[in-house]
């Protein structure tokens, strides 16, 4: 009777919901597959044995001081997520910005998928209070102004790229990544801009002219503009600092300034949501970038598994947050579309 009853309620779903929910898993056993097929061809090259010897006290000391530059840039990532959600009508302070991008990074690193942090970090601001529509556009425009911001960084700095990359492929992918991500921000701002009265009606553009209309706001505000742009430039900046300390931890035959001009691109790459936690996509792209440059692959290969396993220990201080606090006891789902509670 108790199998009749369960499958009784089982036939009793929607339709739509079994369709979302076998969508969903189908996505993430294809992100399962991706990083474990860019793991293995980035991998199999590589020489553990000869990792693990090169990692000595002095590396405790790089490594600890890579853990330190994260949390600093993720309380930088908080700042500026502070300043957006103010914007939104999603008032947060400054400690609750922590808490939840420190909870985002955990399930970063949890969720099969690079994203799963955002839909997470979104969840927490609407249970405060601001509404899910605020909580969403909030999140949103947090990721397009740092996509617009690192793809301008990387075009921005080209001309010394192609000194030091001078491989005719490298230099290629190079331009191609860099422009179409900055075409695809300019496109995105100018969304906002764009006169047509159905693109705030048609539920397919509503939600991101709204995102768009707020993103223009504050990145030509003379409020936000300038502080937002230099917060974001800290986030990346920060990010090549960390791949360089992890570098130093093994002795690995680059400078901060090689670092510099290769992080920027390999983390653009990294940024689409094709994999877990970027693992995969950032280890081939890493030892591509550093091959492109004359530098070893393999080198490439490891700083990047000790930059995740760095991104890894500070996202496992996300998770003992997580555990202990308040949010965790709630009861509740993440939403499949944006309620309509309000404008922004």
């Amino acid at each position: 009777m108790a199998r009749l009853r369960r499958l009784r309620h089982f036939w009793t779903i929607p339709i739509p919901m079994i369709t979302e929910a076998m969508r969903r898993i189908l996505l993430s056993i294809m992100k399962i597959l991706v990083s474990g097929a860019l793991l293995y061809f980035a991998l199999r090259k590589a020489n553990f044995s000869d990792l693990t010897s090169r990692i000595d006290i002095t590396s405790l000391f790089w490594i600890g001081l890579a853990i330190i530059v994260t949390f600093l840039q993720v309380f930088i990532g908080a700042l500026r997520w502070r300043e957006i959600c103010a914007d939104c009508a999603a008032p947060l302070t400054t400690t609750q910005a922590m808490r939840f991008n420190l909870i985002g990074s955990f399930f970063n690193q949890t969720l099969p998928s690079a994203i799963g942090g955002d839909a997470v970090r979104l969840w927490l601001l609407a249970r405060t209070g601001a509404g899910w529509r605020a909580a969403t556009y909030s999140v949103f425009v947090d990721r397009a102004v740092g996509l617009i911001a690192l793809a301008t960084i990387v075009v921005a700095s080209l001309p010394w790229s192609y000194k030091l990359i001078e491989d005719p492929a490298g230099r290629s992918a190079l331009l191609f990544v860099g422009f179409a991500a900055l075409a695809a921000g300019v496109c995105f701002l100018i969304l906002g801009r764009l006169p047509w009265p159905w693109l705030k009606r048609w539920w397919g553009t509503q939600h991101f002219y709204a995102c768009s209309v707020i993103a223009n706001r504050l990145i030509f505000s003379r409020d936000h503009g300038a502080t937002l742009a230099l917060l974001s430039l800290l986030i990346h900046v920060l990010a090549a600092v960390i791949a360089w300390c992890v570098a130093r931890s093994i002795a690995a035959p680059v400078s901060l300034e090689q670092v510099l001009q290769l992080v920027p691109p390999v983390m653009l790459i990294t940024m689409i949501p094709l994999s877990i936690a970027g693992w995969g996509i950032r280890e081939a792209s890493m030892g591509l970038a550093f091959g492109y440059a004359g530098l070893a692959t393999s080198e490439g290969v490891n700083v990047s598994l000790l930059f995740g396993a760095v991104y890894f220990i500070v996202g496992a201080f996300g998770g003992l947050i997580w555990i202990f606090s308040a949010e965790k006891a709630a009861q509740g789902i993440l939403p499949i579309a944006i309620p309509d509670d309000g404008h922004v």
